[in-house]
């Protein structure tokens, strides 16, 4: 473990960073919001639960063929909320967004999709058994009947087609393997998915056919669900990019595979952005334009100018070194709760890896601080790959924080955010060696997901509560 000089050099030192002029504070949304929205969703499960159950559903229990198919009833419309759930949790709606954070997040959108595709799984098979057994085609026959009989069923079973090819690509293991462009591509058929299942309910279902709330009800589900893509994953990105354009002003290579984009415009201004967020990129420079990449700014925002900085790890991030000034961009965005907004203490530890420093820079430019307060920790496998590093040493001098490069390759034998070089130490040892007193600490994280999930769980050890350990996963 190194730790560098915090000697300022003037010679990296943003121009602009010296115009800075005031921005309007961004009021960062109450932590409740993520409670409120998780009563909701509960609401609408029981509410589910308790439709099923006055439309008789507990009495149809009472022989084999009415317990298989009043079960399968069940868990089909309860797969079906969790579905609609889902949509809303991709929609990208800001209070939920910022009010969860993207981990936190991500791990209930993968929970609840995991769930509603388990559970739709069972619907079908429960639903089929229930028929075959109360009626005279069997198994195989019951099932083409309702495939060439039933109005919907098609479509049904083509959205689970494509809800498997979803659910299939998010694995852990198939996810690695694909680009982010293509695994984001495949995970928009979710919506297409979500479209083809539900409509058969409106034809075919009894629950929705034989009682008016009910109808109300899935109705309801269904026009807020669509509003809310609508609105916010179409309507407000492009309002915001088509009221006022943002274009390319600079692109500036920052080492080997390593490029910085600065945009600007008068969009910019309109912005809600916080150092440590990340917004949804699209540069309109030819053939891919149309798929978006996450990339955190790597600048404390000023209301004029933004900056990107991204390592070339797929064709949307290698595309970043041929733009050129002028280059029209839309965004979505920002997304994220890891910002100063969410600070409780005075004492701050900014951690990251590789190009993960990108979001850091931007916290240590904007986070109010005396001298001491803010901890810098760059981990990298050689100096040589130290993004941004003279500038990091230039703010840290200018705002009296500790700037330290922990290099070296990764521990071998452990899941460990330390080098092979400190592999005596334990995680949490090694964080009270950098920062004796971190319990009481706030601690900012960004970098690969095995490497932020070992500071979290080192930093936990150490003594920092839970609500003071931030970090942000760019893929659900």
């Amino acid at each position: 473990m190194t730790t560098s000089t915090t000697t300022p050099d003037e010679a990296v030192r943003r121009p602009r960073a010296a115009h800075r002029r005031p921005r309007r504070a961004v009021v960062p949304v109450p932590r409740w919001w993520r409670d409120a929205t998780a009563a909701a969703g509960w609401a609408v499960l029981l509410g589910v639960v308790a439709l099923w159950v006055q439309d008789g559903g507990v009495q149809d229990l009472g022989t084999l063929a009415g317990a298989l198919t009043s079960t399968g009833r069940l868990t089909g419309l309860v797969a079906s909320a969790l579905l609609l759930l889902q949509v809303v949790l991709m929609a990208r709606v800001p209070w939920v967004e910022q009010a969860w954070g993207q981990d936190e997040l991500a791990r209930v959108h993968r929970l609840v999709g995991f769930t509603s595709f388990t559970l739709l799984l069972v619907h079908i098979g429960l639903i089929t058994l229930g028929y075959a057994a109360s009626g005279p085609l069997g198994l195989w026959g019951t099932t083409w009947d309702f495939v060439v009989s039933y109005p919907g069923m098609l479509l049904a079973w083509a959205g689970t087609a494509a809800l498997v090819m979803v659910v299939v690509t998010s694995v852990k293991r198939a996810r690695r393997r694909l680009r982010y462009e293509s695994w984001h591509l495949i995970h928009l058929y979710g919506y297409l998915g979500a479209g083809l299942v539900l409509p058969h309910q409106l034809w075919t279902g009894a629950d929705f056919l034989d009682s008016r709330a009910a109808t109300l009800f899935w109705w309801g589900l269904w026009l807020t669900t669509a509003a809310a893509v609508l609105v916010f994953r179409v309507g407000l990105p492009l309002w915001r990019s088509l009221r006022s354009p943002i274009r390319v002003l600079d692109v500036r290579a920052e080492g080997p595979g390593v490029t910085s984009v600065t945009v600007g415009g008068d969009g910019v201004r309109h912005l809600p952005v916080r150092a440590g967020q990340f917004l949804q990129w699209r540069f309109l420079d030819g053939p891919g334009w149309t798929r978006a990449n996450p990339y955190s700014i790597s600048a404390a925002p000023d209301g004029r100018t933004l900056r990107i900085t991204a390592a070339h790890l797929g064709d949307g991030s290698s595309r970043l070194a041929s733009l050129r000034p002028g280059t029209r961009v839309l965004v979505e965005g920002p997304y994220g709760r890891m910002h100063g907004g969410v600070r409780t203490r005075r004492k701050v530890l900014l951690m990251g890896s590789g190009i993960g420093i990108t979001p850091m820079r931007a916290l240590l430019e904007e986070l109010p601080q005396g001298p001491g307060d803010v901890t810098l920790v760059h981990r990298v496998r050689s100096r040589e790959e130290a993004v941004l590093a003279d500038e990091l040493r230039s703010l840290a001098a200018a705002r009296g924080a500790r700037y330290l490069i922990v290099e070296g390759p990764r521990v071998r034998g452990r899941a460990s955010w330390l080098p092979q070089q400190a592999a005596h130490l334990g995680d949490a040892q090694a964080l009270r060696e950098i920062a004796p007193d971190i319990a009481h600490h706030e601690v900012y994280v960004c970098g690969s997901d095995g490497w932020m999930s070992a500071v979290r769980e080192a930093a936990l050890e150490a003594g920092v509560p839970h609500g003071a350990v931030h970090l942000e996963r760019f893929s659900y």
